[in-house]
C-alpha cells in the first residue's frame, strides 16, 4: 500500500469522521474530511482522490446524488466509492450500489472491518489489467483489459466489483458459484463480509444489465450461475 494514497471521507457526524480519519491516518493514508455533499464534490473534483468513503445521509447534496455525480463525470468516474450506511437499511444499500458504489460498510463498524474494506478496494484498483481475451456470450461483450461491458452495442457502466462478478460468472456459463466462492474470487479470502453483500451486488448488477440481467440465475440454497450457452 502506497503511503501517499488519498482518501476523502464524507461524513457530517464529527465523532465518526474523527474515528474514521484516525484509523486511516494510522495506516498511512492521507485523509481529507468533508461534512456536506457540495464541499465533498469540490474536493473530489480538485484532488482526484484514490478512494471516497461516503455517508449516505449528508446535507446539501446527499450521498446517492454525489455518487451519481461522480459516476457521470469523466474525471471522477473511476474513483472507487465505499458507502457508509446505517445497519439494516437494505433499500439504501441497493440504491447506493446501483448508483455506482463499489462496496458498503454498515454502522456501527469496527476499525478492522473499515481498514479491510478500504485495503481490498484499493488493492483491486491497483491490480494490472488482465491479458484475458474479450468474452462474448448471449449478446454481452466483456473486455477485461478495457473494463468494458457492452450489451447489444450499448455500454453498461459497472463498478470494479460488479465487473469482476460478471466476468467470473460469464466465463464459466452453467457453473454454479457459491456466495463464498464469489467473495473469495472477487475480494480475496481475507475479506470481512457476509453472504448478503454478494446478494446486494447481484441485485444492482442485474438492474444495470437490464434484459441481460436475466442471464445471472439464482440457484436456491447454493449461489449463482450465468446462463449456459445451450
Amino acid at each position: 500500500m502506497s503511503p501517499r494514497q488519498l482518501i476523502v471521507v464524507v461524513e457530517d457526524e464529527a465523532d465518526i469522521l474523527e474515528i474514521v480519519s484516525y484509523n486511516l491516518l494510522k495506516k498511512g493514508y492521507r485523509v481529507i474530511g468533508a461534512a456536506c455533499g457540495r464541499q465533498a464534490w469540490q474536493l473530489i473534483r480538485g484532488k482526484r482522490p484514490d478512494l471516497v468513503l461516503l455517508d449516505l445521509m449528508i446535507p446539501e447534496l446527499d450521498g446517492l446524488q454525489l455518487c451519481r455525480l461522480m459516476k457521470n463525470h469523466s474525471h471522477t468516474r473511476r474513483i472507487p466509492i465505499i458507502m457508509l450506511t446505517a445497519k439494516g437499511e437494505e433499500a439504501d444499500i441497493v440504491r447506493g450500489l446501483e448508483s455506482g458504489a463499489d462496496d458498503y460498510i454498515t454502522k456501527p463498524f469496527s476499525p478492522r472491518v473499515l481498514i479491510a474494506r478500504v485495503e481490498a478496494v484499493l488493492r483491486r484498483r491497483e491490480q494490472p489489467a488482465t491479458g484475458e481475451a474479450p468474452l462474448t456470450i448471449h449478446g454481452l461483450s466483456i473486455h477485461p483489459g478495457r473494463h468494458e461491458v457492452l450489451f447489444e452495442d450499448r455500454e453498461v457502466r459497472l463498478t470494479l466489483t460488479e465487473f469482476r462478478i460478471l466476468h467470473l460468472l460469464a466465463r464459466r456459463p452453467g457453473w454454479v458459484f457459491t456466495r463464498q466462492q464469489i467473495i473469495d474470487a472477487v475480494h480475496g479470502d481475507d475479506y470481512a463480509v457476509t453472504d448478503r453483500s454478494i446478494d446486494f451486488q447481484i441485485v444492482g448488477l442485474r438492474k444495470k444489465l437490464g434484459a441481460a440481467g436475466d442471464f445471472i440465475q439464482t440457484v436456491r440454497g447454493v449461489g449463482y450461475r450465468f446462463k449456459g450457452a445451450g
